[in-house]
């Protein structure tokens, strides 16, 4: 766990890595109506919500709803990496001045029982060695009637890019399986409910329809820390050359998203 820890920092010091998954899913995604979007009309927010984003990143889910947010809110934006933690305030600053911006390791909450309305964690907490602290520390900070909302992903998710990478890495799913689908659309329940009386899933329909190589090479690259087991250059190469071959015979590379989101309360 602590090896794995140290690949998570590393992939997210800043926002580069996981910018590059988002072009593929914003450039290729068959779904028009945005995921931000999509997750934003899953909360039940009341005007004076006080709410907790937990692995805030660079602050795209407020800053693709920065038109819906209200006046009364009071967020505090939170993220393990200090370098995600400064681009969340430099992309939101100006539409969340008051918003308090911290470095938080989820197994820790720094704050008192009740404080929020709302706790978030998007595509996040696959990443905690101890997640059943982490959830208990969700609970314990909710207010009652408040509402934990987690986002993650299942087990098919992009399965058809990683069969084609563990044709020259492999192992690769295998290690993926072991690092990333610990919280899975799947699993994730069961897990929820040792800590929430109500769990209820959602969840967000869509696929890629990937025509360009660049981009998911780029997506593939942007995992190697996380993996494990990166690509050596000449098997990235060879990579390239697979996905320009199966792009010139098929037109498109249709690519599973399996996406969605648990709402847990009580």
């Amino acid at each position: 766990m602590v090896v794995f820890q140290e690949l998570v920092a590393q992939q997210y010091q800043t926002s580069a890595n996981l910018n590059a998954r988002s072009q593929l899913h914003a450039r290729f995604s068959a779904n028009p109506y945005s995921w931000f979007r999509w997750l934003f009309d899953h909360f039940a927010l009341s005007p004076e919500s006080r709410i907790l984003e937990l692995g805030c990143g660079p602050g795209l889910l407020w800053r693709e709803n920065r038109d819906r947010i209200q006046p009364g809110w009071e967020f505090t934006l939170t993220d393990f990496s200090p370098g995600m933690v400064a681009e969340a305030r430099r992309n939101l600053g100006d539409s969340l001045p008051a918003a308090d911006f911290r470095v938080v390791d989820a197994q820790e909450i720094p704050f008192p029982e009740e404080s929020f309305d709302l706790v978030i964690a998007n595509h996040m907490l696959y990443h905690i060695p101890e997640r059943q602290w982490a959830l208990a520390e969700c609970r314990r900070v909710l207010k009652p009637g408040g509402r934990f909302y987690t986002s993650t992903v299942g087990e098919a998710h992009m399965s058809e890019m990683w069969e084609m990478v563990e044709h020259f890495r492999p192992g690769v799913m295998a290690q993926l399986k072991s690092n990333v689908m610990g919280f899975t659309l799947e699993n994730g329940a069961a897990q929820l409910a040792a800590h929430f009386g109500e769990v209820a899933q959602y969840v967000y329909e869509d696929e890629l329809l990937v025509t360009e190589v660049a981009p998911l090479v780029d997506y593939v690259l942007s995992s190697n820390t996380l993996t494990g087991l990166p690509l050596t250059p000449a098997q990235e190469r060879d990579f390239r050359a697979l996905v320009a071959r199966r792009l010139a015979a098929e037109g498109a590379l249709r690519i599973t998203k399996a996406s969605g989101l648990f709402a847990a309360a009580g």
